[in-house]
């Protein structure tokens, strides 16, 4: 008689977070303080809903540019920082121009105006009508007057990747194939490709921002939680508590 052996498969072991913590990365604000307002609501409901645990956020950069609002953004931010002192904050490549540019980088203040730092610059109290009569080098010489100290060097702290159990969290993304510890700040800041098509694990599972999708992405090498708040009105954090994962947006 045949004794039939009953085939079992295996199965990698879902990523996550070490017990006892509960982690929500936030994605792109792009200065829309009203967004982040209702998130937060939305978040310290959720945290409350799924019993004890030691909340840390991450706010995964961009906080500036393209929305009306950077100045209360940066400021609220900061408020939180203070309130919660475990919440990371990690350097967007709109902060690095922002910084550039208050730094007295001519090239940096150009681009930085480019993509949305106007919109930066008028909510730290500059008028239209000012900020149409100056030329760059003008503009370059007024900038750091209007942006309050504290915020400078708030935004000056900001790290550049955060790593917990099996996640890593970065603005833009990787360089793939290269080590967490070896990645290049620039990659991190500003990557788009090669890292999106990347299909391949990394060393960890990667949460960023940067780049827009319509809904957050969701695969097993990286997650994407930008999703345009500036322009959609949907801003979206990422929820992980030992292997769950769950979303909040507005």
């Amino acid at each position: 008689m045949l004794k039939l052996l009953k085939k079992v498969t295996s199965r990698a072991p879902q990523p996550g977070i070490p017990a006892g913590q509960r982690v929500y990365a936030i994605g792109d604000i792009h200065g829309r303080r009203d967004l982040l307002d209702q998130l937060l609501e939305l978040i310290q409901a959720d945290d409350a809903a799924r019993g004890p645990a030691q909340q840390q956020l991450i706010f995964l950069g961009d906080l500036v540019d393209r929305g009306i609002d950077s100045a209360a953004v940066v400021e609220r931010a900061i408020e939180i920082a203070g309130a919660l002192p475990e919440t990371r904050f990690l350097m967007g490549n709109h902060e690095e121009v922002f910084l550039l540019a208050l730094a007295g980088d001519l090239r940096a203040l150009k681009m930085f105006c480019r993509i949305g730092g106007r919109e930066t610059i008028l909510s730290y109290g500059l008028s239209e009508d000012a900020y149409n009569a100056l030329d760059y080098e003008e503009l370059l010489e007024r900038l750091p007057a209007l942006v309050p100290a504290a915020h400078r060097a708030f935004l000056e702290r900001f790290e550049d990747l955060v790593v917990i159990g099996d996640y890593a969290f970065v603005h833009a993304g990787i360089r793939p194939g290269v080590p967490l510890a070896e990645q290049k700040v620039a990659d991190l800041r500003w990557i788009r490709e090669p890292f999106l098509d990347h299909r391949q694990l990394h060393e960890r599972v990667i949460v960023h921002g940067h780049s827009i999708s319509e809904a957050a992405e969701l695969t097993p090498a990286r997650i994407g939680i930008d999703t345009g708040a500036y322009m959609s009105g949907v801003l979206t954090a990422l929820g992980l508590e030992g292997s769950a994962r769950w979303l909040v947006n507005t």
